[in-house]
């Protein structure tokens, strides 16, 4: 459940987001029916893809214990946390936006800051369907190259992150 504060900082978010429209739609008249069109494309495709998160975060929150998450995402996982978080990024297959709640989920159940952002990148950046349309256009060497670096920028932007989020709470 959000706090107070964190509901009032949503609502001033969103406030701000209308202003910010209604000053650039006064200044570009000629782009309201596209941002509009282009809005409710993106409302309609949520509205249809949310629930489905919802209650798979539902199911995972009741059938998922946090130990579970602990052992291979926690912060004790190692190189196990790290392959688990590529591999649980690569599988599915949608917009970046369902990864959100997904991995605010595993935050909850213990999960290591660092695997989420290779969750988070993972998902946003490898998919297998991805990579074999890659593969098929751009060849296997262009391919596995931009995977393994891929993933090699993946892990220490995670660790990365991770460190820079551990120095900012200590100060």
């Amino acid at each position: 459940m959000k706090k107070e504060g964190e509901m009032i900082r949503d609502w001033v978010l969103l406030g701000l987001i209308l202003i910010i429209l209604v000053v650039l739609l006064s200044i570009f008249p000629d782009k309201k029916e596209a941002v509009i069109s282009t809005s409710w494309e993106f409302f309609i495709e949520m509205v249809w893809i949310l629930p489905a998160v919802m209650i798979i975060l539902g199911l995972f929150a009741v059938w998922i214990p946090k130990d579970i998450v602990v052992k291979y995402l926690g912060s004790t996982s190692g190189m196990k946390g790290i392959l688990f978080a590529i591999v649980l990024g690569t599988l599915p297959t949608g917009p970046l936006y369902i990864a959100f709640p997904i991995a605010a989920a595993l935050l909850k159940k213990g999960a290591k800051i660092s695997n989420i952002i290779i969750f988070l990148s993972a998902w946003a950046c490898i998919k297998i369907p991805q990579e074999m349309v890659e593969l098929q256009f751009l060849g296997p060497k262009f391919m596995a190259i931009r995977l393994i670096l891929t993933i090699i920028f993946v892990v220490i932007m995670g660790v990365f992150i991770e460190k820079l989020i551990e120095w900012s709470d200590k100060k």
